[in-house]
């Protein structure tokens, strides 16, 4: 039976490839949003549930704020912008060095205007070796915002600073009925979870820009008796030479793509999955209103 009095919706923000979806995986303490080292990798705000003690934490990871250059870049941005309204606080996460770059100021003056508290958490601090760099970073934001309800030195991938955080989000709960159900980790559905989890691995195999014109659409996602799961899925690419790139030679690419990604998705949904891909061309559909729509990328 479960004793949640309140709940606290939390918004992740900052820059790309900070790691907003290491930091929401490692609190929900699962997969839940794909994670690579090349920028623009969360698309749409994504929810992590986290229940502790009386209090259910709804966090927002949020696309990295960036300078969009196509229609699905603007539904990106106009994400970020929207995921700090109506929150109880905002996570500014950035990286450890000494400077308010563009984004972070833009990020700050938008929660100024929302008047939410917000935490400044400083990921990454595994990978610095001298501790006094840290007040260098505290120094140079809180010379430019002095409003910050707390700044918190953290590792996303260690754990480290993760139980001080949580603490200091305790204090945003608000008294009311819990949101999601005991065991509902993310409000993604698993078909979605799993064609995110193709997308991934495409991230992380294939090099340049090709994977960011990559779109995925489950077209199967059936779940037999025993339990086994069979899942189809389609890669839509912008050119035919990207195809050719994806599948690779003899289709040793996309069988190197398919392998990892069942792997993960096998892990996720916790029983078998027999999995088949293709790959499919559909010219700039990053400007196609209709084709993002129709994919989950809603300008509405």
């Amino acid at each position: 039976m479960s004793n949640i009095t309140k709940t606290a919706m939390i918004t992740v923000c900052g820059r790309p490839n900070v790691g907003k979806s290491s930091l929401t995986n490692a609190l929900v303490g699962e997969k839940i949003a794909i994670v690579s080292n090349k920028p623009q990798t969360t698309r749409n705000r994504i929810y992590g549930v986290v229940n502790r003690d009386d209090t259910q934490y709804v966090l927002l990871d949020t696309p990295g704020l960036h300078k969009a250059r196509s229609r699905l870049g603007d539904y990106m941005v106009k994400v970020v912008r929207e995921s700090l309204a109506q929150v109880e606080a905002a996570l500014l996460l950035v990286e450890p060095i000494a400077h308010v770059g563009e984004p972070e100021k833009i990020l700050l003056s938008r929660i100024a205007e929302e008047k939410i508290p917000v935490i400044l958490c400083i990921n990454k601090v595994d990978t610095v070796e001298n501790k006094g760099q840290l007040l260098e970073v505290i120094a140079a934001y809180n010379a430019y915002y002095n409003h910050f309800e707390a700044i918190i030195p953290i590792s996303a991938r260690t754990g480290d600073g993760l139980d001080e955080l949580m603490e200091q989000m305790s204090k945003y709960a608000q008294e009311g009925p819990q949101l999601f159900p005991d065991g509902m980790t993310t409000d993604q559905p698993d078909a979605q979870v799993c064609a995110e989890i193709v997308r991934e691995k495409m991230l992380l195999c294939l090099e340049k820009e090709i994977p960011h014109g990559t779109a995925m659409e489950v077209t199967r996602f059936t779940e037999r008796e025993n339990g086994i799961i069979d899942l189809d899925v389609t890669i839509y690419c912008e050119k035919a030479s990207h195809k050719g790139i994806i599948i690779g030679k003899h289709g040793d690419m996309l069988k190197k793509i398919s392998t990892l990604a069942r792997q993960d998705i096998e892990k996720f949904m916790g029983t078998k999955v027999y999995m088949e891909t293709w790959v499919k061309v559909k010219e700039n559909w990053r400007d196609n209103v209709n084709f993002m729509r129709t994919h989950g990328y809603d300008e509405q």
